[in-house]
């Protein structure tokens, strides 16, 4: 098995993966497929069902369609170009996609929510329509954003499409008891195991460029997130940005020497809310593994880099990889979307990641780095994924917060052993599997239920 780092981590716009980011490459996929087709069409239309549909404005998801019908995409998102296009959209109710003829679309007709039962396959399903000049539908594909960004089709899901269809890797562990049997016979860390496999796949070169890009890119969010101008994130929930104001206000207590030793929690709380209230914002994040998580990984990279002494940026690859195989691991065997088994698969997973990373780059063996990963996964179980209003901002962004938190604290805690523990990490990740199953639909990213229906006025 084979996920690339690359897959884990992607550079996108908020706030969503799997509601935002996802049904745009939906979208530039059903492109390519009319493209492909030897059909003059004459209209557009989309189909929004499960948890697309019931969260999907908060999420941004029409507009996501709409702009990825239009021809963009999240890794080269211009969100001025984008409004001004969304903006002749409506007026003109016509959409021009690259290489296409120009086309009807009239947003409040041909953007539908389906608010019925979800598709077959996932609870993030659509349907992408193109239709003759009469209107009579002569193109039509479904497919579902099963998080983190993944696309696939409906008889892509249903064939049961591996991630990965490439030559072999040096080292295709599918599961954690596998990465720590090829760790142990190969006498190299996960991180050079996951590097081995990237290098066979892209190059070495490749792998160094990109994942310094990864890292620059989440660097840069939470430096904006920081020092953005305090105000209300869109939405409509009246939910203001923090992160600036605890930003200045640690700064000034740094400088007067007034720290207490919890004082830690707080740097890592604003590295991560810095990220999510840029995310809510719709602006540049890296899924680790979803936007909706976003804010754990970097944040707790910031942590090691400005608060461990010895610190290393070098070890930043290292990281990553170890983060990303872990990351692999979660997605290859349960999910890490919240729409199919709430947040313990979203920031439960991203705490897991950011444990093992953490672990990794501080001097832990590949048994603690399983442990740390499974410490910080076992303590999400059971959490549910009930934003208020369907934005990507409460319970959202101090989750990410508390994410890291325990992200760090499980890395020390494997750190104080010797990797040996009660419950393996392939066991949690199956226990987080069927706790999702079992979840009801309304802790699902439906926002029919928790604080999503509990918190007045929303």
């Amino acid at each position: 098995m084979f996920l690339s780092v690359f897959d884990m981590f992607k550079v996108g716009i908020g706030p969503s993966s799997s509601h935002t980011m996802g049904p745009m490459v939906a979208a530039g996929q059903f492109l390519a497929k009319m493209r492909a087709a030897p059909f003059e069409f004459g209209g557009l239309k989309a189909r929004l069902h499960g948890s697309l549909a019931f969260t999907g404005v908060g999420h941004a998801t029409d507009r996501a369609t709409i702009l990825g019908l239009a021809g963009f995409t999240p890794d080269a998102y211009d969100a001025d170009a984008a409004e001004k296009t969304l903006a002749q959209i409506h007026a003109d109710k016509v959409i021009t996609p690259p290489d296409l003829s120009p086309m009807r679309f009239d947003p409040k007709v041909d953007m539908e929510f389906d608010f019925g039962p979800n598709l077959p396959g996932h609870a993030n399903g659509m349907v992408l329509m193109a239709t003759d000049h009469e209107g009579d539908i002569i193109l039509q594909e479904t497919y579902y954003s099963i998080g983190g960004g993944f696309v696939l089709t409906a008889d892509e899901l249903a064939e049961g499409k591996a991630t990965d269809e490439g030559d072999p890797v040096p080292f295709p562990f599918k599961s954690a008891a596998e990465m720590l049997e090829m760790a142990k016979a190969s006498g190299k860390s996960i991180a050079q195991m996951k590097a081995a496999n990237e290098h066979s796949r892209g190059g070495a070169d490749h792998m160094k460029t990109n994942v310094a890009r990864i890292w620059q890119v989440m660097n840069d969010c939470i430096d904006r997130g920081l020092n953005a101008d305090e105000g209300i994130l869109p939405g409509g929930l009246g939910v203001r940005r923090r992160a600036p104001g605890i930003h200045r206000a640690l700064q000034a207590e740094r400088g007067m020497n007034l720290n207490a030793p919890h004082t830690i929690n707080d740097w890592m709380s604003v590295y991560a809310m810095a990220v999510n209230e840029e995310n809510a914002a719709g602006g540049q994040v890296v899924t680790a593994p979803t936007n909706g998580a976003a804010g754990v990984v970097p944040a707790v990279i910031r942590y090691y880099l400005d608060h461990v002494p010895g610190a290393s940026e070098s070890r930043v690859e290292d990281f990553l990889l170890t983060a990303a195989a872990i990351g692999g691991l979660v997605k290859f065997n349960a999910s890490i979307s919240g729409a199919e088994a709430g947040c313990q698969a979203e920031v439960g997973s991203a705490s897991a990641m950011a444990a093992a990373g953490l672990c990794a780059v501080m001097g832990g063996t590949p048994e603690q780095i399983e442990n740390a990963a499974e410490i910080a996964l076992e303590h999400h179980l059971g959490m549910t994924c009930d934003p208020v209003k369907g934005l990507v901002q409460v319970p959202c962004i101090e989750r990410n917060g508390l994410g890291a938190i325990k992200a760090v604290s499980a890395a020390s805690l494997a750190l104080r052993g010797d990797g040996t523990h009660l419950v393996p990490l392939d066991a949690c990740i199956e226990t987080m599997r069927q706790t999702g199953a079992d979840m009801s639909e309304k802790y699902k990213e439906t926002s029919l239920g928790g604080l999503a229906v509990n918190v007045p006025n929303c």
